[in-house]
C-alpha cells in the first residue's frame, strides 16, 4: 500500500480523516437586515456575528478591492456548525436576480430539522419568504436501511434560497 491509501506508518492522513468541517453557508442577499430577521424570527437562529467588511478583491469571487458589505452570521444550535452567513454587497449594491420558481444546477437545498414546523409555516410568509409545500408527511430510507418518518415543510426565504424544514415523527 502506498502513502494515499494507509495511514500506517505515515504522518500524512488519508483523504477522509482530513474531510473539512463544514460550519457555514454564506448566502449574497438583497437586505441584510431583511434576512436575519427571517432566519431569527421565523426559523429561530440567533445572530453571532454582525460586522462591516471591506473586500480586498483577492478571496470572494464577487464584488472588487474596496467594495463595502455587511456580513450577518446566524447560529442555529451548535456553536461551531451549521451557521448561515448572510452577506449584503451595501456600496456598491449588487442587482438582484429573476424570481426562482424552480431549482437547477447551481442552486442549493438547504435541509433543516426542527420541531415547530406549523410555527415556521405560519411565520414564513409574514416574514418575506414564501411557502413550496405546506406540511405533509413522508417517509424515505434511512441510512441504516430503516424507514424515517417525517413532515417536511418547504419554501422559499426572501432572497429565493429554497429550504426543506423537516421534523422527524
Amino acid at each position: 500500500m502506498s502513502a494515499a491509501t494507509s495511514n500506517v506508518g505515515s504522518a500524512t492522513p488519508s483523504v477522509a480523516e482530513s474531510a473539512p468541517l463544514v460550519k457555514r453557508t454564506t448566502l449574497i442577499v438583497r437586505d441584510a437586515e431583511r434576512s436575519m430577521a427571517f432566519y431569527r424570527d421565523g426559523l429561530g437562529l440567533t445572530v453571532w456575528y454582525d460586522d462591516v467588511i471591506e473586500l480586498s478583491g483577492v478571496g470572494l469571487a464577487a464584488g472588487k478591492r474596496g467594495d463595502q458589505t455587511r456580513l450577518i452570521i446566524m447560529r442555529a444550535q451548535d456553536p461551531v456548525i451549521g451557521m448561515i452567513g448572510l452577506l449584503q454587497f451595501t456600496e456598491p449594491s449588487l442587482s438582484p436576480p429573476s424570481r426562482r420558481e424552480r431549482l437547477g444546477i447551481g442552486d442549493i437545498v438547504f435541509v433543516m430539522q426542527g420541531k415547530d414546523i406549523e410555527g415556521v409555516y405560519e411565520r414564513v410568509p409574514q416574514l418575506g419568504g414564501r411557502i413550496h409545500a405546506a406540511p405533509h408527511r413522508f417517509e424515505v430510507r434511512g441510512a441504516d436501511g430503516g424507514q424515517v418518518a417525517m413532515t417536511s415543510l418547504s419554501f422559499w426565504d426572501p432572497d429565493d434560497y429554497f429550504i426543506e424544514y423537516n421534523r422527524r415523527d
